[in-house]
């Protein structure tokens, strides 16, 4: 099932849409909604861009101004609403997302797939260094959860809960690479040590 094109494909988009779904907002009342449900944990949240997604939401009919605030001597506020097509925009593109996986290319994994031009003690080395601070993101991640536990109903941090998991199985990967590297039990890196040792590239490098 290959995904449908969207017209607007910024996450950020999707996420001031299901925010306005919520009740009408203007855009500071929006950034600060998404700061208090925590979503500036998991969508990139540039509060400048933010007014730019909003119009672009007008533009394709998926948002409408629904009034003006203004509060004594402060500038007016436009408010915004959702549209039905911005409803419908919403529900597609949110079940989209949860249905269908998608390939990503994490930094992460591209380092991981031309390690073998450093040598296996510096890698040895610089895994240790992410591990370490994984290890410190698992304890922040835990302890903050914990505390917007306190706030909000775990339904709506269940985002949070998948990156704790995603980072505590990075870590526990990491680690298990790292022994397999340190005793030498992984396929090919005598041979790539072999390389770093002598400058001779050997045969299963290259076919």
């Amino acid at each position: 099932m290959a995904r449908k094109r969207r017209k607007l494909t910024n996450p950020l988009a999707l996420a001031v849409m299901t925010t306005l779904w919520q009740k009408p907002m203007h855009p500071y009342e929006i950034a600060q909604t998404l700061r208090q449900q925590g979503k500036d944990a998991s969508t990139k949240i540039n509060y400048g861009s933010l007014y730019t997604v909003v119009q672009n939401l007008e533009k394709h009919g998926f948002v409408e101004v629904t009034g003006v605030e203004r509060q004594g001597n402060r500038p007016e506020r436009t408010i915004y609403g959702l549209t039905e097509a911005g409803r419908e925009e919403m529900a597609e593109w949110l079940s989209d997302l949860l249905a269908v996986p998608a390939k990503e290319y994490p930094i992460f994994e591209t380092a991981l797939s031309l390690m073998a031009a450093l040598p296996p003690d510096e890698v040895v080395r610089l895994l240790e260094m992410r591990l370490s601070s994984l290890e410190v993101q698992v304890a922040g991640g835990r302890g903050a959860l914990e505390k917007l536990c306190e706030t909000l109903p775990r339904l709506f941090l269940v985002e949070v809960e998948y990156q704790l998991h995603m980072v505590e199985a990075q870590a526990e990967w990491v680690g298990g690479l790292l022994e397999e590297i340190k005793k030498g039990s992984l396929p090919g890196v005598e041979a790539w040590r072999h390389f770093h040792e002598t400058g001779e590239l050997p045969a299963e490098f290259t076919s």
